[in-house]
C-alpha cells in the first residue's frame, strides 16, 4: 500500500457491502458518554436506530426516550424482559463491574451485545461474559471504536503490507483529566472495585488494544509502574479491593519477534492522546488518536520522505455502531469480539500484578496464542 492508497483507505469503509435493513438498539446505561456520544452516533448511522433506553433514573430515561422516540425502561424492567420487541441488540454502557449482569440479560433474551470496554472489571468476569454469549449463541462485540476508525483500519493494512518494514516498537499515551468534569471525585471511575482499576482500565486500554489491532499480535509479557494521590487512592494491599485505583500508570509490553510497546495512561495532567509505531523502514504517528470524534493528524515517515495528513477518516463511534449492525445484518462475526475484550482485561490484570510486585509478568493471551 502506497501513501495515496493509505489516504484513500482512510476515507472509506473497507467492510461495507450495503446490506438492506437496520438494527434497533437498546442502550443500557445513560451516562454522559451514552447520551452525548453513543446515541447521536447510532442515530447518525446508516444501519442503526434507537429502540429503547435503560436507566436507574426514571426521569432521565423518560426524558431521553421522549427526545428520541424510544421506549424507556428501568433496570428491573430490562432484566424482566419487558419491551424486547422494541430492540434487536443491546449496547451496554454501565460501569464495568455491572457489564456481566446486563450481558447475561441480553443473552437470555437472545439479543446480540455490543459492550463498552473494558469488557468487565476482572478477567474472571470477562471470561464469564464471553461464555454467556457463546452458550446462548448470540454475538458479542467489545466496543473498541478505534478498530472501526477508517484511519486506524487503513494503518493496520499499511503495517501488514510492509509500509514501515518490520514493526519494532509502539509508543502511546492517553491522558484524561477525569476530575475536570462536573462530577469531580464523585464518580464510578474512581471506585477501583466498580471500575476494576483506574487510568489503565479506563483510558490505557486504548493504546493497548489499538496497538494489538495494528500489529495483529498479542503481548507475551508486561512490566508496569503505577502511582496515585488523593482522591484516587492506590490500594494494592487492601484484600477487600485488590484492584488498583491508579492515577498514573506506565506499562511496557513485549510482543513476539521482539516487538516492544511502551504506554502511559493518566487521570490527571494536560490532556493528550497519541500513538506511534516504528518499523525498520519507517514510522507513523497519530495525534489526537483516541478522542471521540477527534480529527486525526497523521504523520508518516519512510525512506521516501515525510508526509503530514489531516482531515482524514470519519466519526469512529458512528462507524462502530454501523459496523456492528452490518455484522448482524450480514451474519459476519465482528473483529473486536468478546475474546478480544477478554484478552485486554487479562493483559491489564497482568500489568497491575507487575506494578504491585515490581516483576515482569508473562501473559497467557500471548503465550497460548489466543
Amino acid at each position: 500500500m502506497d501513501l495515496q492508497a493509505l489516504v484513500d483507505a482512510a476515507s472509506s469503509r473497507d467492510w461495507d457491502t450495503d446490506p438492506v435493513g437496520t438494527v434497533s438498539y437498546a442502550v443500557v446505561g445513560l451516562g454522559n458518554y451514552a447520551r452525548n456520544v453513543s446515541i447521536p452516533a447510532i442515530e447518525a448511522g446508516d444501519y442503526g436506530e434507537l429502540g429503547a433506553v435503560v436507566s436507574g433514573h426514571h426521569e432521565k430515561a423518560s426524558r431521553v426516550a421522549e427526545a428520541h422516540d424510544a421506549v424507556a425502561l428501568s433496570y428491573e424492567q430490562y432484566a424482566e424482559g419487558e419491551a424486547t420487541a422494541a430492540y434487536d441488540a443491546v449496547y451496554i454502557a454501565t460501569p464495568n463491574r455491572l457489564h456481566l449482569d446486563h450481558i447475561h440479560t441480553a443473552a437470555d433474551q437472545q439479543k446480540a451485545v455490543i459492550c463498552e470496554k473494558p469488557l468487565e472489571a476482572t478477567a474472571e468476569r470477562a471470561e464469564a461474559a464471553v461464555e454467556a454469549c457463546e452458550t446462548a449463541g448470540v454475538t458479542l462485540m467489545t466496543a473498541y471504536r478505534m478498530q472501526a476508525d477508517p484511519v486506524i483500519r487503513a494503518l493496520a493494512t499499511y503495517v501488514s503490507e510492509g509500509g514501515i518494514g518490520e514493526p519494532t516498537k509502539a509508543l502511546g499515551e492517553f491522558t484524561f483529566p477525569v476530575l475536570a468534569g462536573s462530577k469531580g471525585a464523585d464518580q464510578w471511575r474512581l471506585d477501583a472495585e466498580l471500575a476494576g482499576g483506574g487510568a489503565l482500565m479506563d483510558v490505557g486500554v486504548y493504546p493497548l488494544n489499538t496497538t494489538r489491532f495494528l500489529l495483529g499480535s498479542e503481548p507475551i509479557a508486561v512490566e508496569g509502574m503505577a502511582s496515585a494521590s488523593e482522591p484516587f487512592g492506590d490500594r494494592p494491599e487492601d484484600p477487600e479491593c485488590p484492584q488498583f485505583a491508579d492515577e498514573h500508570i506506565h506499562f511496557h509490553t513485549e510482543f513476539p519477534t521482539g516487538i516492544v510497546g511502551d504506554f502511559t495512561a493518566s487521570f490527571s495532567g494536560s490532556a493528550a492522546s497519541w500513538l506511534e509505531v516504528v518499523g525498520t523502514e519507517g514510522r507513523f504517528r497519530v495525534e489526537n488518536a483516541f478522542a471521540p470524534g477527534g480529527e486525526r493528524e497523521l504523520t508518516v515517515e519512510t525512506d521516501s520522505g515525510r508526509v503530514e495528513l489531516s482531515g482524514l477518516g470519519a466519526d469512529e463511534t458512528r462507524e462502530e455502531f454501523d459496523y456492528f449492525a452490518h455484522c448482524l445484518l450480514t451474519g459476519t462475526p465482528p473483529e473486536p469480539d468478546g475474546l478480544d475484550g477478554l484478552i485486554d482485561v487479562e493483559v491489564m490484570s497482568a500489568v497491575y500484578e507487575a506494578a504491585q510486585t515490581g516483576h515482569r509478568v508473562d501473559v497467557g493471551a500471548g503465550a497460548d496464542g489466543r
